[in-house]
């Protein structure tokens, strides 16, 4: 009886304070740095973009972030709703979802099937699936020509803001704020579940291998309310990474890295 009464009570305490908005999360404020541009600024891949009046660059090899996966988009179940920004979501304006890069990061998406691209500013956190790195609004995907097929294949690059110019010996150079990519609260979805049993019975057995076990709720547009899995939290993309790969070896598969 004592071990029942534990069990409903380690339940309540998990489920107790979870949130209902489409994306709930709360995001440190990610540091900033300043990286002078180098030489080879004016190559095509480093070529500047200007989003309303301010100049953004995409970041040297060692500073930058680069994916390659799906993008897919989101649309009218979600126009006017909250983004994980505070923002209300606007499908007729150029912003994107993203898993963990940092709130207000401006990024560049190519799509690799047809050469379009855009430039647009990540708001929101998503898409919660395997392999799909972005989701992004209906102007976004309008832009990149995947609103019929509804996925491409794409490469994002993050880009920095340049806040100043520098005179070097090898001429005029821009300086561009970056903001902290790898380091920050990440933790690993392992599964979403339409059961709150089932996912507390998955979170029971995590909690032998992880100090770090939640379920939270989230509230899906066409599945209704969903029960997520999330263990382990890391500092840095590096450390999160690898218990990404431990929980794929343990037959995972369909687990993902998010920012908390």
């Amino acid at each position: 009886m004592n071990r029942i009464l534990t069990a409903c009570l380690v339940a309540a305490a998990i489920l107790c304070s979870c949130a209902r908005e489409r994306h709930v999360v709360k995001t440190p404020r990610p540091s900033k740095r300043l990286v002078l541009i180098p030489e080879d600024v004016k190559k095509p891949s480093m070529r500047p973009y200007v989003v309303n009046g301010q100049r953004y660059y995409p970041l040297p090899s060692a500073e930058g972030f680069i994916q390659r996966g799906k993008a897919s988009w989101y649309g009218k179940k979600f126009h006017g709703r909250p983004t994980a920004s505070g923002e209300i979501y606007d499908m007729y304006k150029r912003s994107a979802a993203h898993k963990i890069l940092p709130l207000g990061t401006f990024v560049n998406i190519v799509n690799l099937e047809n050469g379009r691209s855009a430039v647009v500013r990540i708001n929101d956190r998503g898409p919660f699936v395997k392999g799909r790195i972005v989701d992004l609004s209906y102007a976004s995907a309008k832009d990149l020509g995947i609103v019929k097929k509804g996925t491409a294949d794409v490469r994002l690059v993050a880009l920095g803001k340049e806040v100043d110019r520098i005179d070097s010996p090898q001429g005029v150079k821009p300086v561009v704020e970056v903001k902290e990519i790898r380091r920050g609260e990440f933790s690993i979805q392992v599964g979403a579940f339409s059961s709150r049993e089932n996912a507390l019975r998955l979170a029971d057995r995590l909690k032998v291998l992880f100090d770090y076990v939640d379920v939270n709720i989230y509230q899906d547009m066409e599945r209704g309310d969903l029960y997520r899995v999330r263990v382990s939290k890391s500092k840095s993309l590096k450390e999160a990474q690898k218990a990404e790969r431990r929980l794929e070896e343990m037959g995972f598969e369909g687990a993902f890295i998010v920012s908390l």
